[in-house]
Protein backbone atom coordinates (compact mmCIF):
# COMPACT_ATOMS: atom_id res chain seq x y z
CA UNK A 1 0.00 0.00 0.00
CA UNK A 2 1.38 3.57 -0.49
CA UNK A 3 0.49 6.33 1.77
CA UNK A 4 -1.75 8.78 0.62
CA UNK A 5 -1.71 12.50 0.06
CA UNK A 6 -4.19 14.56 2.04
CA UNK A 7 -5.25 18.21 2.60
CA UNK A 8 -3.04 20.15 4.44
CA UNK A 9 -5.50 21.99 7.19
CA UNK A 10 -5.48 23.14 10.82
CA UNK A 11 -6.36 20.66 13.50
CA UNK A 12 -9.12 20.94 15.90
CA UNK A 13 -8.22 22.66 18.94
CA UNK A 14 -9.29 19.21 21.02
CA UNK A 15 -6.41 17.52 19.87
CA UNK A 16 -3.81 18.59 23.32
CA UNK A 17 -0.52 17.24 23.53
CA UNK A 18 -0.26 13.83 25.62
CA UNK A 19 0.62 14.83 29.24
CA UNK A 20 4.48 13.64 28.37
CA UNK A 21 4.73 15.83 25.09
CA UNK A 22 6.38 18.48 27.44
CA UNK A 23 8.31 16.88 29.74
CA UNK A 24 11.77 18.14 29.64
CA UNK A 25 14.36 17.47 27.17
CA UNK A 26 16.63 14.50 27.51
CA UNK A 27 20.46 15.98 27.65
CA UNK A 28 21.22 13.16 24.92
CA UNK A 29 19.19 15.25 22.32
CA UNK A 30 20.91 17.54 19.84
CA UNK A 31 20.31 21.24 19.77
CA UNK A 32 18.19 21.09 16.43
CA UNK A 33 16.05 19.12 19.04
CA UNK A 34 15.72 21.34 21.96
CA UNK A 35 11.90 22.59 20.05
CA UNK A 36 10.92 18.76 19.04
CA UNK A 37 7.57 18.67 21.22
CA UNK A 38 6.50 22.07 19.47
CA UNK A 39 8.03 20.92 15.59
CA UNK A 40 5.94 17.68 16.52
CA UNK A 41 3.24 19.63 17.36
CA UNK A 42 3.32 22.23 14.78
CA UNK A 43 3.30 18.76 12.04
CA UNK A 44 -0.18 17.30 13.32
CA UNK A 45 -1.56 20.65 12.95
CA UNK A 46 -0.38 21.08 9.68
CA UNK A 47 -1.41 17.58 8.55
CA UNK A 48 -5.01 17.16 10.22
CA UNK A 49 -3.32 14.21 12.46
CA UNK A 50 -4.85 13.65 15.43
CA UNK A 51 -2.54 11.45 17.28
CA UNK A 52 1.60 10.78 16.71
CA UNK A 53 3.94 8.83 18.78
CA UNK A 54 7.97 8.88 18.00
CA UNK A 55 10.44 6.95 19.06
CA UNK A 56 14.39 7.79 18.86
CA UNK A 57 17.68 5.10 19.11
CA UNK A 58 20.95 6.14 19.34
CA UNK A 59 24.02 4.05 19.74
CA UNK A 60 22.06 1.70 21.45
CA UNK A 61 19.89 3.96 23.70
CA UNK A 62 16.33 4.90 23.47
CA UNK A 63 16.93 8.72 23.57
CA UNK A 64 13.48 9.83 23.16
CA UNK A 65 9.88 7.99 23.19
CA UNK A 66 6.86 9.86 23.31
CA UNK A 67 3.53 10.65 22.38
CA UNK A 68 1.72 13.11 20.89
CA UNK A 69 -2.07 14.36 20.45
CA UNK A 70 -5.23 11.79 20.53
CA UNK A 71 -5.78 8.50 20.00
CA UNK A 72 -9.38 9.20 18.50
CA UNK A 73 -10.97 12.86 17.62
CA UNK A 74 -13.57 13.86 19.93
CA UNK A 75 -12.07 11.63 23.05
CA UNK A 76 -10.05 12.71 25.40
CA UNK A 77 -7.41 9.10 25.46
CA UNK A 78 -4.25 10.41 24.65
CA UNK A 79 -1.52 8.65 22.35
CA UNK A 80 1.24 7.72 24.28
CA UNK A 81 4.62 5.63 23.72
CA UNK A 82 2.93 2.66 24.12
CA UNK A 83 -0.08 3.31 22.23
CA UNK A 84 -0.48 0.80 19.03
CA UNK A 85 -0.76 1.15 15.58
CA UNK A 86 -0.94 -0.34 12.59
CA UNK A 87 2.50 -0.73 10.93
CA UNK A 88 0.90 -1.64 7.89
CA UNK A 89 3.77 -2.78 5.60
CA UNK A 90 6.79 -1.89 8.55
CA UNK A 91 5.69 -5.74 8.84
CA UNK A 92 7.42 -6.95 5.82
CA UNK A 93 10.81 -6.42 7.70
CA UNK A 94 9.54 -8.91 10.37
CA UNK A 95 8.76 -11.12 7.55
CA UNK A 96 11.98 -10.75 6.07
CA UNK A 97 13.68 -11.48 9.12
CA UNK A 98 11.71 -14.93 9.21
CA UNK A 99 12.80 -16.43 6.18
CA UNK A 100 16.35 -15.02 7.66
CA UNK A 101 15.88 -16.80 10.98
CA UNK A 102 15.11 -20.29 8.74
CA UNK A 103 17.57 -19.61 6.54
CA UNK A 104 20.49 -19.44 9.19
CA UNK A 105 18.58 -22.66 10.81
CA UNK A 106 19.31 -24.56 7.76
CA UNK A 107 15.15 -24.81 7.14
CA UNK A 108 15.34 -23.00 4.00
CA UNK A 109 17.34 -21.60 1.46
CA UNK A 110 16.75 -18.35 0.06
CA UNK A 111 17.34 -19.56 -3.32
CA UNK A 112 15.25 -22.31 -2.91
CA UNK A 113 12.19 -22.61 -5.70
CA UNK A 114 8.94 -21.51 -3.89
CA UNK A 115 7.60 -24.33 -5.50
CA UNK A 116 10.31 -26.87 -3.30
CA UNK A 117 7.96 -25.79 -0.36
CA UNK A 118 5.01 -24.66 -1.72
CA UNK A 119 3.97 -27.09 -4.71
CA UNK A 120 0.86 -26.05 -5.35
CA UNK A 121 1.92 -22.08 -5.93
CA UNK A 122 0.97 -20.71 -9.00
CA UNK A 123 1.91 -18.02 -11.06
CA UNK A 124 0.22 -17.45 -14.19
CA UNK A 125 3.18 -17.87 -15.70
CA UNK A 126 4.56 -21.24 -15.86
CA UNK A 127 7.81 -20.16 -16.42
CA UNK A 128 7.78 -17.43 -13.51
CA UNK A 129 6.25 -20.43 -11.33
CA UNK A 130 8.90 -22.42 -12.10
CA UNK A 131 11.52 -20.21 -11.09
CA UNK A 132 10.26 -18.07 -8.52
CA UNK A 133 12.39 -17.96 -5.69
CA UNK A 134 12.13 -17.53 -2.04
CA UNK A 135 14.15 -14.29 -2.30
CA UNK A 136 12.17 -12.85 -4.98
CA UNK A 137 8.89 -13.09 -2.79
CA UNK A 138 10.39 -10.41 -0.79
CA UNK A 139 11.62 -8.40 -3.95
CA UNK A 140 9.20 -6.25 -5.37
CA UNK A 141 10.27 -7.84 -9.06
CA UNK A 142 7.97 -10.67 -10.03
CA UNK A 143 6.10 -8.65 -13.09
CA UNK A 144 3.07 -8.27 -11.44
CA UNK A 145 1.56 -4.78 -11.83
CA UNK A 146 1.95 -2.40 -8.53
CA UNK A 147 -0.70 -3.33 -5.74
CA UNK A 148 -1.40 -6.29 -8.03
CA UNK A 149 -3.96 -8.71 -5.82
CA UNK A 150 -4.63 -6.52 -3.19
CA UNK A 151 -8.36 -6.33 -3.75
CA UNK A 152 -7.94 -10.62 -2.61
CA UNK A 153 -7.46 -8.80 1.02
CA UNK A 154 -8.21 -5.07 0.99
CA UNK A 155 -10.52 -3.93 2.18
CA UNK A 156 -11.17 -7.03 4.43
CA UNK A 157 -11.93 -9.77 1.90
CA UNK A 158 -13.80 -13.52 2.85
CA UNK A 159 -11.13 -15.24 1.57
CA UNK A 160 -8.36 -17.19 3.66
CA UNK A 161 -4.45 -16.60 3.09
CA UNK A 162 -4.24 -19.85 1.25
CA UNK A 163 -6.92 -18.54 -1.08
CA UNK A 164 -5.52 -15.30 -2.13
CA UNK A 165 -2.05 -17.68 -2.48
CA UNK A 166 -3.68 -19.57 -5.07
CA UNK A 167 -5.25 -17.34 -6.64
CA UNK A 168 -2.27 -15.56 -7.98
CA UNK A 169 -2.62 -18.41 -10.71
CA UNK A 170 -4.80 -15.62 -12.44
CA UNK A 171 -3.58 -12.19 -11.37
CA UNK A 172 -2.27 -11.15 -14.75
CA UNK A 173 1.64 -10.76 -15.16
CA UNK A 174 2.35 -7.19 -16.54
CA UNK A 175 5.97 -6.63 -17.07
CA UNK A 176 9.21 -9.02 -17.09
CA UNK A 177 10.23 -11.36 -14.61
CA UNK A 178 13.50 -9.61 -12.66
CA UNK A 179 13.34 -6.96 -14.85
CA UNK A 180 11.91 -3.87 -12.94
CA UNK A 181 9.95 -2.89 -9.44
CA UNK A 182 6.47 -2.95 -8.82
CA UNK A 183 5.47 -2.75 -5.62
CA UNK A 184 3.40 -5.85 -4.06
CA UNK A 185 2.14 -7.20 -0.98
CA UNK A 186 0.78 -10.76 -1.73
CA UNK A 187 3.76 -12.26 -2.34
CA UNK A 188 4.36 -11.50 1.11
CA UNK A 189 1.43 -13.46 2.06
CA UNK A 190 3.47 -16.45 0.18
CA UNK A 191 6.45 -15.46 2.04
CA UNK A 192 4.15 -16.44 5.34
CA UNK A 193 2.71 -19.48 4.19
CA UNK A 194 6.57 -20.91 3.13
CA UNK A 195 7.78 -20.31 6.75
CA UNK A 196 4.70 -21.34 8.31
CA UNK A 197 5.55 -24.61 6.16
CA UNK A 198 9.25 -24.17 6.92
CA UNK A 199 9.08 -23.86 10.82
CA UNK A 200 5.72 -25.82 11.65
CA UNK A 201 4.02 -23.41 13.12
CA UNK A 202 1.07 -20.43 12.54
CA UNK A 203 3.10 -17.53 11.53
CA UNK A 204 1.05 -15.70 14.70
CA UNK A 205 3.47 -18.40 17.23
CA UNK A 206 6.39 -17.93 15.17
CA UNK A 207 6.69 -14.39 15.44
CA UNK A 208 5.68 -14.22 19.19
CA UNK A 209 8.05 -17.28 19.83
CA UNK A 210 11.15 -15.91 17.55
CA UNK A 211 10.80 -11.94 17.91
CA UNK A 212 8.07 -10.39 20.35
CA UNK A 213 8.69 -12.56 23.44
CA UNK A 214 12.53 -12.59 23.30
CA UNK A 215 12.89 -8.77 22.75
CA UNK A 216 10.36 -7.92 25.26
CA UNK A 217 7.87 -6.62 22.49
CA UNK A 218 4.90 -7.18 24.90
CA UNK A 219 2.26 -5.29 23.66
CA UNK A 220 2.45 -6.43 19.87
CA UNK A 221 -0.05 -8.35 18.37
CA UNK A 222 0.34 -10.18 15.44
CA UNK A 223 -2.95 -7.78 14.00
CA UNK A 224 -6.10 -6.34 14.93
CA UNK A 225 -7.95 -9.44 15.41
CA UNK A 226 -5.56 -9.95 19.24
CA UNK A 227 -6.91 -6.50 20.20
CA UNK A 228 -8.77 -6.62 23.10
CA UNK A 229 -11.41 -3.97 24.84
CA UNK A 230 -9.52 -1.28 26.63
CA UNK A 231 -5.97 -1.86 25.00
CA UNK A 232 -3.97 1.91 24.71
CA UNK A 233 -4.58 1.36 20.87
CA UNK A 234 -5.05 4.37 18.43
CA UNK A 235 -8.22 4.66 16.23
CA UNK A 236 -7.20 5.64 12.35
CA UNK A 237 -8.46 8.47 10.62
CA UNK A 238 -9.16 9.54 6.97
CA UNK A 239 -10.17 12.26 5.13
CA UNK A 240 -13.90 11.04 3.32
CA UNK A 241 -13.83 12.37 0.31
CA UNK A 242 -10.16 13.71 0.88
CA UNK A 243 -11.67 16.50 2.67
CA UNK A 244 -13.66 15.38 6.12
CA UNK A 245 -11.78 14.15 8.45
CA UNK A 246 -13.67 11.20 10.42
CA UNK A 247 -12.68 7.87 12.33
CA UNK A 248 -11.79 5.00 9.76
CA UNK A 249 -13.77 1.15 10.95
CA UNK A 250 -10.91 -1.32 11.91
CA UNK A 251 -9.17 -3.36 9.22
CA UNK A 252 -7.71 -6.76 9.42
CA UNK A 253 -5.21 -8.16 7.53
CA UNK A 254 -6.18 -11.75 9.13
CA UNK A 255 -5.64 -13.61 5.26
CA UNK A 256 -2.19 -11.58 4.27
CA UNK A 257 -1.00 -11.26 7.51
CA UNK A 258 3.14 -11.47 6.42
CA UNK A 259 2.35 -8.22 4.50
CA UNK A 260 1.43 -5.78 6.66
CA UNK A 261 -0.80 -7.35 10.03
CA UNK A 262 0.96 -6.22 13.06
CA UNK A 263 -0.31 -3.62 15.56
CA UNK A 264 2.97 -2.25 17.71
CA UNK A 265 4.00 0.81 19.72
CA UNK A 266 6.90 3.08 19.52
CA UNK A 267 8.11 1.81 23.12
CA UNK A 268 8.28 -1.66 21.59
CA UNK A 269 9.36 -1.07 17.87
CA UNK A 270 12.32 0.68 19.58
CA UNK A 271 13.86 -2.75 20.89
CA UNK A 272 13.32 -4.08 17.00
CA UNK A 273 15.22 -1.41 16.09
CA UNK A 274 18.03 -1.60 18.60
CA UNK A 275 17.87 -5.45 17.31
CA UNK A 276 18.72 -4.14 14.14
CA UNK A 277 20.87 -1.55 14.67
CA UNK A 278 23.25 -4.40 16.63
CA UNK A 279 23.28 -6.74 13.97
CA UNK A 280 20.33 -8.86 14.97
CA UNK A 281 22.77 -9.25 18.27
CA UNK A 282 19.68 -9.00 21.13
CA UNK A 283 22.42 -10.09 24.05
CA UNK A 284 25.54 -11.29 24.94
CA UNK A 285 28.95 -10.35 22.96
CA UNK A 286 31.29 -12.69 20.86
CA UNK A 287 30.63 -15.89 20.29
CA UNK A 288 28.12 -16.44 23.66
CA UNK A 289 25.98 -13.27 21.55
CA UNK A 290 22.45 -13.97 21.16
CA UNK A 291 20.91 -13.58 17.91
CA UNK A 292 17.98 -13.29 15.96
CA UNK A 293 19.63 -13.63 12.19
CA UNK A 294 23.56 -13.76 11.58
CA UNK A 295 25.25 -10.68 10.13
CA UNK A 296 26.44 -12.52 7.23
CA UNK A 297 21.79 -12.63 6.88
CA UNK A 298 21.40 -9.04 7.84
CA UNK A 299 23.69 -7.81 4.91
CA UNK A 300 21.81 -9.68 2.69
CA UNK A 301 18.55 -8.13 4.00
CA UNK A 302 20.14 -4.85 3.64
CA UNK A 303 21.35 -5.12 0.15
CA UNK A 304 19.89 -3.66 -3.52
CA UNK A 305 18.00 -6.75 -5.05
CA UNK A 306 15.47 -4.53 -7.21
CA UNK A 307 16.94 -0.94 -8.46
CA UNK A 308 14.17 1.83 -8.20
CA UNK A 309 14.01 4.97 -10.52
CA UNK A 310 15.19 7.86 -8.79
CA UNK A 311 12.55 10.74 -9.48
CA UNK A 312 12.54 14.33 -9.51
CA UNK A 313 10.78 15.38 -6.16
CA UNK A 314 7.52 17.03 -6.83
CA UNK A 315 8.34 20.73 -5.45
CA UNK A 316 11.70 22.16 -5.63
CA UNK A 317 11.49 22.30 -1.37
CA UNK A 318 12.42 18.59 -1.15
CA UNK A 319 15.26 18.77 -3.39
CA UNK A 320 17.98 17.65 -0.46
CA UNK A 321 15.69 14.39 0.08
CA UNK A 322 16.63 13.39 -3.31
CA UNK A 323 18.77 9.94 -3.25
CA UNK A 324 21.75 9.18 -5.26
CA UNK A 325 20.47 5.90 -5.53
CA UNK A 326 17.20 4.03 -4.34
CA UNK A 327 16.57 0.24 -4.58
CA UNK A 328 14.91 -2.74 -2.60
CA UNK A 329 16.45 -5.15 -0.75
CA UNK A 330 14.50 -8.18 1.08
CA UNK A 331 11.50 -6.68 3.14
CA UNK A 332 13.73 -2.79 3.46
CA UNK A 333 14.14 0.39 0.93
CA UNK A 334 17.37 1.13 0.67
CA UNK A 335 18.85 4.87 -0.31
CA UNK A 336 20.75 7.34 0.94
CA UNK A 337 20.69 10.86 2.57
CA UNK A 338 23.69 13.44 3.05
CA UNK A 339 26.55 10.95 2.37
CA UNK A 340 24.68 7.96 4.72
CA UNK A 341 23.22 4.70 4.11
CA UNK A 342 19.13 4.80 4.99
CA UNK A 343 17.27 1.62 5.37
CA UNK A 344 13.75 2.40 5.72
CA UNK A 345 10.27 1.66 5.08
CA UNK A 346 6.72 3.21 5.45
CA UNK A 347 3.40 1.59 6.16
CA UNK A 348 -0.14 2.57 5.00
CA UNK A 349 -3.22 1.35 6.19
CA UNK A 350 -6.70 2.58 6.26
CA UNK A 351 -6.76 5.36 9.20
CA UNK A 352 -2.77 4.98 9.74
CA UNK A 353 0.62 5.72 8.37
CA UNK A 354 3.91 5.10 9.15
CA UNK A 355 7.68 5.15 8.78
CA UNK A 356 11.22 3.12 10.20
CA UNK A 357 14.06 4.73 9.48
CA UNK A 358 17.42 3.45 9.77
CA UNK A 359 21.06 5.00 9.67
CA UNK A 360 23.31 2.22 10.63
CA UNK A 361 26.63 4.35 10.22
CA UNK A 362 25.55 6.24 13.24
CA UNK A 363 23.65 4.04 15.19
CA UNK A 364 20.54 5.66 14.61
CA UNK A 365 16.57 4.69 14.23
CA UNK A 366 13.75 6.85 14.04
CA UNK A 367 9.80 5.50 14.16
CA UNK A 368 7.22 7.54 13.30
CA UNK A 369 3.90 5.87 13.96
CA UNK A 370 0.49 8.33 13.38
CA UNK A 371 -3.63 7.79 13.13
CA UNK A 372 -3.85 9.98 9.68
CA UNK A 373 -3.21 8.73 6.05
CA UNK A 374 -0.73 11.48 5.54
CA UNK A 375 2.26 10.54 4.64
CA UNK A 376 3.84 14.08 4.73
CA UNK A 377 3.93 14.01 8.91
CA UNK A 378 5.95 11.31 8.72
CA UNK A 379 7.94 12.45 6.47
CA UNK A 380 8.51 15.67 8.03
CA UNK A 381 9.37 14.22 11.51
CA UNK A 382 11.05 11.45 10.27
CA UNK A 383 13.39 14.13 8.55
CA UNK A 384 14.02 16.65 11.29
CA UNK A 385 15.88 13.96 13.65
CA UNK A 386 18.18 12.86 10.38
CA UNK A 387 18.86 16.13 9.84
CA UNK A 388 19.67 16.97 13.70
CA UNK A 389 21.83 13.80 14.26
CA UNK A 390 23.43 14.15 10.80
CA UNK A 391 24.60 17.69 11.75
CA UNK A 392 22.03 19.09 8.70
CA UNK A 393 21.04 23.19 8.51
CA UNK A 394 17.57 23.26 9.80
CA UNK A 395 14.95 23.11 7.26
CA UNK A 396 11.51 23.79 7.69
CA UNK A 397 10.43 19.94 6.30
CA UNK A 398 6.61 20.92 7.48
CA UNK A 399 6.23 23.43 5.04
CA UNK A 400 8.10 21.90 2.01
CA UNK A 401 5.79 18.89 2.33
CA UNK A 402 2.75 20.69 3.27
CA UNK A 403 3.93 22.31 -0.64
CA UNK A 404 4.07 18.89 -2.06
CA UNK A 405 0.36 18.03 -0.43
CA UNK A 406 -1.13 20.97 -2.07
CA UNK A 407 0.54 19.86 -5.18
CA UNK A 408 -0.79 16.69 -5.12
CA UNK A 409 -4.09 17.97 -4.23
CA UNK A 410 -4.03 20.51 -6.97
CA UNK A 411 -2.93 17.93 -9.69
CA UNK A 412 -5.65 15.38 -8.84
CA UNK A 413 -8.28 18.94 -8.79
CA UNK A 414 -6.86 19.20 -12.34
CA UNK A 415 -7.95 15.64 -13.22
CA UNK A 416 -11.39 16.03 -12.32
CA UNK A 417 -11.93 18.82 -14.29
CA UNK A 418 -10.41 17.60 -17.19
CA UNK A 419 -12.62 14.43 -16.49
CA UNK A 420 -15.61 16.99 -16.23
CA UNK A 421 -14.91 19.35 -19.46
CA UNK A 422 -14.79 15.98 -21.81
CA UNK A 423 -17.57 14.51 -20.62
CA UNK A 424 -20.77 14.45 -23.28
CA UNK A 425 -23.68 14.28 -20.74
CA UNK A 426 -25.79 14.16 -23.43
CA UNK A 427 -24.54 10.49 -24.30
CA UNK A 428 -27.10 8.48 -22.83
CA UNK A 429 -25.91 4.40 -22.04
CA UNK A 430 -27.02 2.14 -24.89
CA UNK A 431 -28.68 -0.82 -23.10
CA UNK A 432 -31.60 -0.13 -20.24
CA UNK A 433 -30.50 -0.32 -16.97
CA UNK A 434 -32.09 -3.49 -16.27
CA UNK A 435 -28.83 -4.91 -19.05
CA UNK A 436 -26.29 -3.82 -16.81
CA UNK A 437 -27.77 -6.19 -13.93
CA UNK A 438 -25.78 -9.11 -14.03
CA UNK A 439 -23.25 -11.29 -12.44
CA UNK A 440 -19.93 -10.59 -13.73
CA UNK A 441 -16.75 -12.66 -12.64
CA UNK A 442 -12.91 -11.88 -12.79
CA UNK A 443 -10.34 -14.48 -13.42
CA UNK A 444 -8.35 -14.08 -10.15
CA UNK A 445 -11.14 -11.66 -7.70
CA UNK A 446 -14.10 -13.95 -8.73
CA UNK A 447 -17.58 -12.79 -8.46
CA UNK A 448 -18.67 -9.30 -8.95
CA UNK A 449 -22.87 -8.14 -8.67
CA UNK A 450 -24.54 -5.41 -10.60
CA UNK A 451 -27.85 -5.44 -9.32
CA UNK A 452 -30.71 -2.66 -10.19
CA UNK A 453 -32.79 -1.61 -6.66
CA UNK A 454 -35.38 0.81 -6.66
CA UNK A 455 -34.43 2.10 -10.41
CA UNK A 456 -30.64 2.19 -10.18
CA UNK A 457 -27.91 0.37 -10.31
CA UNK A 458 -25.52 -1.04 -7.45
CA UNK A 459 -22.47 -2.80 -7.49
CA UNK A 460 -21.37 -5.41 -4.79
CA UNK A 461 -18.04 -6.71 -4.58
CA UNK A 462 -19.23 -10.56 -3.40
CA UNK A 463 -16.07 -10.86 -1.12
CA UNK A 464 -15.47 -7.68 0.27
CA UNK A 465 -18.31 -6.46 2.18
CA UNK A 466 -17.05 -3.11 2.17
CA UNK A 467 -16.69 -2.39 -1.68
CA UNK A 468 -20.86 -1.76 -2.24
CA UNK A 469 -21.35 1.29 -4.27
CA UNK A 470 -23.95 3.22 -6.29
CA UNK A 471 -23.88 3.77 -10.01
CA UNK A 472 -24.25 6.70 -12.00
CA UNK A 473 -24.11 7.30 -15.66
CA UNK A 474 -21.31 9.27 -16.54
CA UNK A 475 -21.43 9.51 -20.24
CA UNK A 476 -22.04 6.30 -23.03
CA UNK A 477 -21.54 3.16 -21.05
CA UNK A 478 -19.69 4.70 -18.36
CA UNK A 479 -20.66 4.95 -15.14
CA UNK A 480 -18.71 6.40 -12.19
CA UNK A 481 -19.03 4.44 -8.97
CA UNK A 482 -19.72 6.40 -5.69
CA UNK A 483 -18.72 3.92 -2.51
CA UNK A 484 -20.93 4.13 0.18
CA UNK A 485 -18.22 3.77 2.60
CA UNK A 486 -16.70 7.64 1.62
CA UNK A 487 -13.84 7.00 3.63
CA UNK A 488 -12.58 4.72 1.19
CA UNK A 489 -11.69 7.68 -1.17
CA UNK A 490 -11.50 5.15 -4.10
CA UNK A 491 -14.30 6.55 -6.82
CA UNK A 492 -13.83 4.89 -9.85
CA UNK A 493 -15.16 4.78 -13.60
CA UNK A 494 -16.84 1.19 -14.47
CA UNK A 495 -16.79 0.63 -18.27
CA UNK A 496 -19.22 -1.63 -20.28
CA UNK A 497 -17.86 -3.15 -23.33
CA UNK A 498 -20.20 -3.90 -25.64
CA UNK A 499 -20.29 -6.21 -29.09
CA UNK A 500 -21.50 -5.25 -32.69
CA UNK A 501 -24.69 -6.95 -31.56
CA UNK A 502 -25.35 -4.79 -28.22
CA UNK A 503 -24.75 -7.65 -25.97
CA UNK A 504 -21.91 -6.42 -23.31
CA UNK A 505 -18.54 -8.18 -23.60
CA UNK A 506 -16.76 -7.46 -20.13
CA UNK A 507 -16.31 -4.40 -18.27
CA UNK A 508 -13.27 -3.03 -16.48
CA UNK A 509 -12.51 -0.52 -13.80
CA UNK A 510 -10.24 2.18 -13.23
CA UNK A 511 -9.77 4.77 -9.98
CA UNK A 512 -10.94 8.16 -10.51
CA UNK A 513 -8.55 10.03 -8.66
CA UNK A 514 -5.00 9.86 -8.98
CA UNK A 515 -4.71 10.32 -4.91
CA UNK A 516 -6.61 6.78 -4.35
CA UNK A 517 -4.13 3.95 -2.79
CA UNK A 518 -2.76 1.84 -5.36
CA UNK A 519 -4.18 -1.24 -3.44
CA UNK A 520 -7.37 -0.64 -5.16
CA UNK A 521 -6.05 -2.58 -7.49
CA UNK A 522 -8.74 -2.07 -10.26
CA UNK A 523 -6.82 -2.11 -13.32
CA UNK A 524 -6.15 -6.01 -13.88
CA UNK A 525 -9.80 -6.90 -13.18
CA UNK A 526 -11.45 -7.88 -16.47
CA UNK A 527 -15.32 -8.32 -15.59
CA UNK A 528 -17.01 -11.07 -17.86
CA UNK A 529 -21.06 -11.45 -17.38
CA UNK A 530 -21.36 -15.01 -16.02
CA UNK A 531 -23.33 -17.15 -18.14
CA UNK A 532 -26.83 -18.46 -16.67
CA UNK A 533 -27.88 -21.90 -16.63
Amino acid sequence: MRVMPSLAGAMLSACLLAPMAHAQQPAALPPQLQDFDAYVDRTRSQFDVPGIAVAIVKDGQVVLERGYGLRELGKPDKVDARTLFAIASNTKAFTSASIAMLADEGKLRLDDRVIDHLPWFRMSDPYITHEMRIRDLLAHRSGLSLGAGDLLYWPTTTYTNKEVAERLANVPIKGGFRYQYAYDNILFGVAQLVIEQASGMPYKQFLQQNFFTPLGMDDTVYNSDDLKPGDDVATGHSKADFKDLQPAPRMTWSNVGGAGGIYSSVHDLSKWVRAQLDGGVISGEGKDAKRLFSAKRQADMWTMLTPIPVSEPSVPELAEVKPNYFGYGEGWMLSDYRGRKLVWHTGGWPGMVSRITLVPEEKLGIIVLTNQEVGAAFNAVTMRALDAYLGAPETDWVAAYAKAVAKSQGDADASWKKHVAERDASAKPALPLSDYAQTYRDAWYGDIVVSQEHGKLVIRFSKTPQLIGDLTPWQHDTFVVRWRERWLNADAFLTFNLDADGHIVDAGIKPISPLTDFSFDFQDLVLKPVKQD
